[in-house]
C-alpha cells in the first residue's frame, strides 16, 4: 500500500540538495556563504534521506498500524527539516549574488510552506483507522494524491539557489552532497522497493492485499529541485 508514497518521493518528493558539477575559482563571498548554509544543511538533508528510507522500507510487507506510524513519523521529520534548511537560508544571510536577497525569502518562504504541507500530509495519515485494511487502502491513496501535489513545491524550494555560480559554490561543499540514508532498510520476505528501481507494472494478483498498492514502484532518484518534469 505504501509503494504509491514510496514512489512519490522517489520521484522527486525528497528534498536533498544532490549538486554536481564544478566550476572555475568562485569569488570568497559565495563560497562562504555556500559554506555557511551547507554546514546548516547537513543534517536536515540526511534527516529527510532517512525520512525517504522509511517510507520504502514499509512500503512491503508491513501491516497498515506499522505504515501509518513509520508515514506519520517520516512526514513529520521531513516538515522539521523543511523548516530547519528555511532557518539555514536565513542565518546564512541574502547571498552574494544578483537579487540575492529575493532569492533568500522565496526560499525561506517556499520551504515554510511545504513544511505546512507535510504536517498536513500527516495529519491525514494519523487519521487513517488501521483497523479497516480497505478503508485504510482508500485513505493512503488520499496522502498519496496530497503527496504528489507538494511534489512541485518541493523541488522549487531551493531551485534559485542552486543556480549559477551561486549552485557551483554549493556543489563543492559536502554539506550539500546528496546523501546516504543511515535508516537500514527493513527485511522482509520479499524485496521492498528500493530507489532506483523503475516501474514494470503490477506485481500483485487479484487476491492481493488491500494495503498494498498495485502498480506504482519508485522511479530512478534525481535530485528533486533539479527535475523540470
Amino acid at each position: 500500500m505504501n509503494k504509491k508514497l514510496a514512489a512519490a518521493l522517489s520521484g522527486g518528493a525528497v528534498l536533498v540538495l544532490a549538486l554536481s558539477g564544478c566550476s572555475d575559482d568562485e569569488g570568497d563571498k559565495v563560497g562562504d556563504w555556500a559554506k555557511t548554509f551547507c554546514d546548516q544543511a547537513k543534517p536536515q538533508i540526511q534527516k529527510r534521506a532517512d525520512a525517504h528510507q522509511i517510507i520504502i522500507s514499509t512500503a512491503a510487507d508491513s501491516k497498515p498500524a506499522e505504515i501509518q506510524a513509520a508515514d506519520s513519523k517520516a512526514f513529520q521529520d521531513i516538515a522539521n527539516a523543511d523548516r530547519a534548511l528555511a532557518k539555514a537560508v536565513e542565518s546564512a544571510g541574502a547571498p552574494p549574488v544578483e537579487n540575492g536577497q529575493k532569492i533568500q525569502q522565496d526560499a525561506i518562504k517556499e520551504l515554510n510552506a511545504t513544511a505546512v504541507a507535510y504536517e498536513g500530509l500527516k495529519k491525514q495519515v494519523d487519521a487513517l483507522d488501521p483497523t479497516n485494511q480497505q478503508k485504510f487502502a482508500d485513505g493512503l491513496q488520499g496522502v498519496a494524491d496530497g503527496l504528489t501535489r507538494i511534489e512541485k513545491m518541493d523541488q522549487n524550494a531551493l531551485a534559485k539557489l542552486e543556480e549559477g555560480e551561486l549552485g557551483q559554490a554549493m556543489a563543492k561543499q559536502p554539506g550539500c552532497q546528496k546523501p546516504t540514508a543511515s535508516v537500514p532498510p527493513k527485511a522482509s520476505g520479499s524485496a521492498s522497493p528500493q530507489p532506483g528501481s523503475t516501474a514494470t507494472g503490477s506485481d500483485e494478483g487479484p487476491d492481493a492485499d488491500p494495503t498494498k498498492k498495485p502498480s506504482a514502484k519508485p522511479t530512478k532518484t534525481t535530485p528533486a529541485t533539479k527535475r523540470a518534469e
